[in-house]
């Protein structure tokens, strides 16, 4: 897999209460083209597309092609969704396939 970068519309950084107009910028780390890391990205771009249309910015990360990149974002378990922007980071570890789930680990919906 190679980065998979999607532009996000012009906005506003710093200052916007739960970057609801911030861009979103989120790294998918995987390990090949395995059917669970198919799954993930799959699952990040219907989430992101659903919640975050116009405003994110994904780059996937092979770790069989860049292991040493596991190091700066400290990833233990495949596939895994960090999100960078906006702070604080977050983790969620898995396919994505349980979208409540990645809706309140990523802060795009509260937790109940």
């Amino acid at each position: 897999m190679t980065p998979t970068d999607k532009p996000a519309a012009p906005g506003r950084r710093g200052g916007v209460k739960d970057g609801q107009s911030a861009e979103w910028e989120l790294r998918l780390y995987v390990a090949g083209q395995t059917p669970r890391s198919i799954t993930a990205l799959d699952n990040l771009k219907r989430i992101c597309e659903e919640h975050l249309a116009g405003r994110y910015r994904v780059e996937v990360i092979d770790l069989l092609e860049h292991p040493q990149l596991s190091r700066d974002d400290e990833i233990f378990a495949l596939p895994t969704l960090v999100r960078k922007l906006p702070e604080p980071m977050r983790k969620i570890i898995g396919d994505l396939s349980d979208t409540e789930k990645v809706l309140v680990g990523l802060q795009l919906r509260p937790g109940s």
